[in-house]
């Protein structure tokens, strides 16, 4: 527990610095030719960030597959992973158009877009969406490897469900199989380990690099977007989470966040809930008293499909927007954005800046010209690390509520 306690202390100090070190330098105003810039902050610094999140990712699919496996394999029987699924599945969805819903609610109140200019030097071209039959086919995997290959989280989790349930399903055979995995997952748990001690070098790099790039001065040109999105955050996380917390899980919520906040911590840095992945299933097994077979089964599909920061973002962008245009898209068209965001959540990928993807489908459905995310971009890259947390606590509390519910919650 000490070491856990001088572990989080050097994170949370890593960020502070990062960002401090970040903003002086950026308030240099220095050229993108000069040394410091070139060959520190976007160089070394910038290569220390990036070589911490490409080790994080690479052990996001094998640590999926084999927890997953070995967590579907220990589940007596398909009637508990489908119970444990449908509740889980029912949460997130849940969670997210909670989000969005408040995010609506709160940005009509304080009305962010009223008197914006719509003057804005950057251009943003939105993906055209694919068809919804075309989302759900994409979830089972014709190519397993290939899934793996690409990081195609939900293919990947499908995979690993069915071979968890077939290794249940296969007497001896599978018993011997899932003392392999058992074994591999011990492994990788310990690559988990040794990664987290180099976290907090890590994660000054990225902070540093963020701030000297960015700074502040984008918030101040959006300081009532940007409020307006925070605000909801954190209400979001107040409300709703500390409400499952204590009603449906009997936990304290203020106990529990403050075990688990470095994992949020993390994610403020790194800006990617799959990122995060390893060091989330870690924490809620080894710190949370989360049994395996619900850690391995909620976490990866949050990191998945649980937007919850993203949809608040979606929301209020899209009040802003419609705002700064002059239009009034009616209870009708905000019950199409809740609608939209809380499915556009299933599939997207928890990676750096995926939200204004997914913000382009819910405006096009609207009526609404994509051309305006231009003007909340300046201010993206920090609202991401923000939701990003949000979206990552939000996956530990779905995960601490459906194992309670299972009676595998030993916290």
């Amino acid at each position: 527990m000490t070491d856990r306690l001088a572990l989080t202390k050097k994170i949370f100090l890593a960020m502070v610095l990062g960002l401090l070190l970040g903003s002086f330098t950026h308030y240099l105003s220095l050229d993108d030719s000069n040394f410091i810039i070139q060959f520190g902050v976007n160089g070394i610094i910038d290569l220390g960030g990036q070589i911490f999140i490409v080790t994080l990712k690479l052990l996001v699919v094998p640590l999926v597959f084999v927890s997953l496996a070995c967590g579907a394999s220990n589940l007596s029987g398909g009637t508990s992973l489908g119970r444990i699924g449908f509740k889980t599945l029912g949460l997130y969805l849940f969670t997210t158009a909670a989000a969005i819903t408040l995010a609506l609610i709160v940005a009509n109140l304080i009305n962010p877009g009223l008197g914006m200019s719509l003057a804005s030097d950057t251009i943003f071209v939105g993906k055209e969406s694919p068809p919804l039959k075309q989302v759900f086919l994409e979830i089972f995997p014709s190519n397993p490897v290939k899934a793996m290959a690409e990081g195609n989280m939900l293919q990947v989790i499908v995979f690993a469900i069915l071979v968890g349930v077939a290794i249940s399903k296969s007497g001896e055979h599978g018993a011997r199989l899932r003392d392999g995995l058992n074994d591999w997952n011990e492994v990788i748990m310990r690559l988990v380990l040794m990664l987290m001690s180099v976290a907090p070098l890590g994660v000054f790099c990225l902070m540093t690099t963020v701030f000297a790039n960015m700074g502040f001065s984008g918030i101040l040109d959006l300081a009532k977007y940007f409020s307006n999105v925070v605000l909801v955050l954190i209400l979001h996380f107040v409300i709703t989470y500390f409400l499952l917390l204590r009603i449906l899980a009997g936990l304290s919520p203020l106990g529990f966040f403050r075990d688990f906040y470095p994992v949020m911590a993390y994610a403020f840095s790194t800006s990617s809930s799959s990122a995060t992945l390893p060091i989330t299933l870690e924490t809620l097994e080894k710190k949370m008293g989360i049994k395996k077979e619900v850690a391995s089964f909620t976490a990866p599909l949050g990191a998945t499909i649980n937007m919850d920061g993203t949809a608040i973002m979606q929301g209020v962008a899209t009040v802003f927007i419609a705002q700064a245009y002059s239009v009034d898209i009616g209870l009708g068209g905000y019950m199409m954005v809740i609608l939209t965001a809380t499915m556009a959540s299933i599939g997207t990928a928890g990676v750096p800046g995926v939200g204004l993807i997914t913000l382009a489908l819910v405006l096009q459905q609207v009526g609404l010209p994509v051309e305006g995310i231009a003007l909340i971009i300046g201010v993206d890259r920090l609202l991401d690390m923000l939701r990003t947390a949000i979206n990552v606590g939000g996956d530990a509390t779905v995960a601490a509520v459906v194992a309670k519910s299972e009676g595998k919650l030993e916290y």
